[in-house]
This record gives structure tokens, C-alpha cells and sequence, in this order.
């Protein structure tokens, strides 16, 4: 497997007990493992052998970590070691309770890695957007790998330092947008090197389907309600600003609100617009103009168009990429583009359908001499028009078969046999495109990003934007990692 570490044990330890040191302070352990807080350890031996399965912590067991867990387990290649969610036996939560009991069962990620540090190989993190960084930066700093769900934060920064962990601590992430290791991903990198998707100028990409703050109006955030007995409101809090508990937030409502989610940007871009932006190495943009439908200073937008504007990559020209959400807000497609591409294997939104009478979400790229046709997740590109691509029948590559399906493959990572996908040096310039995207619906104007400084120059509050809210107080931690 992997070398764990590229700084010394000493060092790891030290910083690893400045950290324990804070938390401590905090309140939160009351008693503090000599395990963790010395050189940290992958598993007995520090190693997984090829022949041996990962054992696997489980971090947000409900709803969409539930699929992700099955998906895991269902490689045969890992063994369930612990289960951790901040309101454990919950509804959502009962059906991976039933089917792991013997897994030991946390609602503290910090206290599982406390009490079961050296038996853990690694972790899946399928909690909500904003949670993904603390729980993802104690894991690697523990050595420990990583797969967590799109996008991989909540900010800019949290991105950064997360690309810049999994650089320091040598383990194997991925970020959990499936079909990049299915057939689109194969079909857009054979394309790319072969010279059949070249110079591309613009690409349109879209996500019309209803979204959970769609028809809703906030002057405020939510009133404080009790919170549930079986719920710890202050973890599921984790590094975002301090909010009461209303049921508004949970099981999927977070994804409405700034202070807790992504958007439809974050949520789908993810898989609409992830193979193009690695093969055509898009980098980061330096404007994004946005054009919003019901701005709000709370939740994400009624409908959004926002341009980004990539700079010329070597030989490659700039390049637009213009997304549009909202159920009304379609986007202009080629009069050849024909019916959406619908997958049956993409999993609905976790509220209402993928809509099909419309337009599924899809994209359009438009390259030197030929547009593509393009759907999300592991959907493959078609070649407008028909007679186009009969001509090109004989001139297009092969493109091999996935070794591994996006699960199969991080597990492999963590055996030291595969390379991961979607690691997070991959998915991080994406996940920060997009960042930059959602900054630019918060403060509803242009946003102007200059990537050798990696700072907004259009606006100072954007630019504070970057950082993201500062975490609450004893949650800073994790940044110092």
C-alpha cells in the first residue's frame, strides 16, 4: 500500500496532540486515547495487504450515505468497522443499523477515531456538504482514506486545504461523483487524446429538474424549535456557523440554504461537468457573470445562468461554460439536439424526479468542426448530426471498458492497486469552479477571480467569501490540520 506519510511521526504526533490539546480544552473527550494521540497508524501493520479487505468506518449513515455504504460493501472488498451518524437511529439511518449490528456505533466522529483509530483503514463520509471538511481532515491527518461524497466542501479554502492534506498525509481520496469511472469518463479521455473533442469554445450544461427551495421565500432564518432527543444538534453543526435547530435544515433541506449546501451547481455540476473539466484541463475561471431569478440572501436562487469564462490553456482557446438551473430557466439547444439523454442507472434527486418532458440534465460541447451531445453521470457523448458521425464511425478510438466501478476503484486505491479517479487533486479545481459560481449567486453581480493570486478583485466582501463563514468557536481545529 501507499506510504502513509511524507512528514515525520514526530511531527504528526506533535501536531496531532496540539490539536487533541484544543478539543480537550472544549470539552469534548473525556478521555483521550494514548493511541491517537501519538504517530497515527492505518491498521495493526499500517498496511493493507492486496489480499486483505479495508476496514471501513462509516460517517452519515442515512439517506445518500446509506447507498454509498452499500455501494462500498457490495465490492467485497471492505469490512464495515463502525458506523457513526449524529442522529443514530433515525428512520433513515435504521436500514444500515440492520444490516451491520455488530458494528461498533458512534454519533461523534471525533470519539471514533479516539476509540477506534488503529482499526480503521478508512472512512466514507456521506453527511451533508458543509460537514464534509472536518470529518475529511482528521481522517487524513490520521492517515486514514478518504471517500467523500460531491461536492468536497463548502468553501474555497476548505477545498484548498483539503487538496493540500491529501498531498501531505499520502492516502487515497475520491470524491464521490460515481460516473467518473464509467463509460463517459473512458469515452471523453480517448476522445480528447485521439483529437476528436478539440478546441472547444463553449459548452452548455443544465440541470432543469425541481429543486427543494423551489416556490419558497425566507426574510430570516428558521425559528428555533426543541431538538430531537436523539439527535446531537451540536455535531451535526460541526465547523458552520451557530444556528438553532429547526427541521428545515435536516435530512436534505440543507442543501436550500447557503449557510449549509451547494446549490444545483454543486449537487449536479459534479457529474454534468466534471470529464470535461479534467480533459480539456479547464483550471479555474476568471469571471463568472450570473444572471439570478429570486435572489436571496439565505437560499440558493429560483432559477440561475451563470457564465464562466475559462482563459486559453496553452493551444487551447478560452472557454465559456454556461450553466442553467430553474424548472423554466431552459437553456438554448442545437435544433438537431433531439430528446434529452436520460440514464436509468443515475439516482433520482433526494426531492422529486429527474424531469424527462423537459430536459434531463445534460450538456452540449461545441468544439472545432463537431458539437457533442452529452447527458450526466457515466452518460456518454453523442456526435451531432447523424451524418457527422457516420463519417467519423471508422476515425473514432476504442475506448476500453471501466476496470472498476467509482467504489471498487477507491478501495483498490487503498490497497495500493488502483489510482483514484476523482482524487481530490482532480475534483478540488472543479469543486473551486464551482465555489466560485455559488459566490457569485450570493452577492448576485459579477465575480472577477484572478487564479495567480487566488483572490476576487471584483469585490471584498466575495473575496471574504472564499474562506467561508469562520468556523464556531472550538471547530477551528480543523483547519490547522
Amino acid at each position: 500500500m501507499k506510504k502513509q506519510h511524507s512528514v515525520t511521526s514526530d511531527d504528526l504526533g506533535q501536531q496531532r496532540r496540539s490539536f487533541l490539546k484544543g478539543v480537550l480544552a472544549a470539552g469534548t473527550f473525556s478521555i483521550i486515547s494514548p493511541r491517537l494521540m501519538g504517530a497515527p497508524t492505518n491498521s495493526a501493520t499500517g498496511k493493507v495487504t492486496p489480499n486483505e479487505k479495508v476496514n471501513l468506518a462509516c460517517i452519515g449513515i442515512g439517506n445518500r450515505g446509506a447507498e454509498v455504504i452499500n455501494a462500498l460493501y457490495a465490492t467485497g472488498l471492505a469490512n464495515i468497522v463502525a458506523l457513526c451518524d449524529v442522529d443514530m437511529g433515525a428512520p433513515q439511518t435504521r436500514g444500515i443499523l440492520k444490516k451491520f449490528p455488530k458494528a461498533p456505533r458512534f454519533q461523534d466522529f471525533r470519539k471514533m477515531f479516539d476509540k477506534m483509530g488503529p482499526e480503521i483503514d478508512a472512512v466514507c463520509v456521506g453527511t451533508p456538504d458543509f460537514s464534509h471538511f472536518p470529518i475529511s481532515m482528521l481522517a487524513m491527518s490520521l492517515g486514514k482514506h478518504v471517500y467523500v461524497e460531491k461536492p468536497m466542501a463548502h468553501s474555497f479554502r476548505q477545498i484548498d486545504l483539503m487538496m493540500a492534506a491529501e498531498a501531505k498525509y499520502k492516502v487515497a481520496c475520491q470524491m464521490g461523483n460515481q460516473g467518473h469511472s464509467e463509460a463517459n469518463y473512458f469515452q471523453f479521455k480517448a476522445w480528447t487524446e485521439a483529437g476528436i473533442i478539440k478546441n472547444v469554445t463553449k459548452i452548455t450544461a443544465f440541470m432543469n429538474s425541481v429543486r427543494r427551495w423551489h416556490g419558497k421565500t425566507y426574510t430570516d432564518f428558521l425559528p428555533s424549535q426543541p431538538v430531537p432527543e436523539t439527535m446531537d444538534w451540536d455535531i451535526w453543526l460541526a465547523t458552520a456557523r451557530e444556528h438553532a435547530y429547526n427541521k428545515g435544515y435536516i435530512n436534505g433541506e440543507w442543501r436550500s440554504w447557503y449557510d449549509f449546501g451547494n446549490g444545483a451547481l454543486g449537487d449536479w455540476g459534479a457529474h454534468i461537468l466534471d470529464t470535461a473539466h479534467q480533459f480539456l484541463n479547464l483550471g479555474l475561471p476568471t469571471e463568472v457573470i450570473p444572471t439570478l431569478e429570486g435572489h436571496s440572501r439565505f437560499i440558493f436562487p429560483q432559477a440561475s445562468t451563470l457564465v464562466f469564462k475559462f482563459p486559453a490553456r496553452g493551444e487551447q482557446p478560452p472557454v465559456d461554460v454556461t450553466w442553467y438551473d430553474g424548472v423554466k430557466n431552459l437553456p438554448p439547444l442545437p435544433s438537431d439536439f433531439g430528446s434529452g439523454v436520460v440514464d436509468p442507472n443515475i439516482p433520482p434527486p433526494s426531492a422529486g424526479t429527474i424531469q424527462t418532458k423537459v430536459n434531463p440534465p445534460g450538456k452540449v460541447i461545441y468544439g472545432e468542426g463537431l458539437t457533442f451531445k452529452g447527458g450526466s453521470h457515466a452518460s456518454t457523448l453523442e456526435i451531432l448530426s447523424k451524418e457527422k458521425a457516420k463519417d467519423l464511425t471508422a476515425k473514432l478510438p476504442r475506448v476500453p471498458q471501466s476496470p472498476s466501478n467509482h467504489f471498487r476503484n477507491f478501495l483498490l486505491a487503498c490497497k495500493d492497486q488502483e489510482k483514484c479517479r476523482s482524487s481530490f487533486d482532480v475534483a478540488g479545481p472543479l469543486c473551486q469552479a464551482m465555489a466560485l459560481g455559488i459566490i457569485a449567486q450570493q452577492v448576485n453581480a459579477p465575480v472577477v477571480f484572478d487564479p495567480s493570486t487566488r483572490q476576487i478583485t471584483s469585490s471584498k466582501f466575495a473575496n471574504e467569501l472564499l474562506a467561508g463563514p469562520p468556523p464556531r468557536k472550538d471547530w477551528e481545529q480543523f483547519y490547522k490540520l
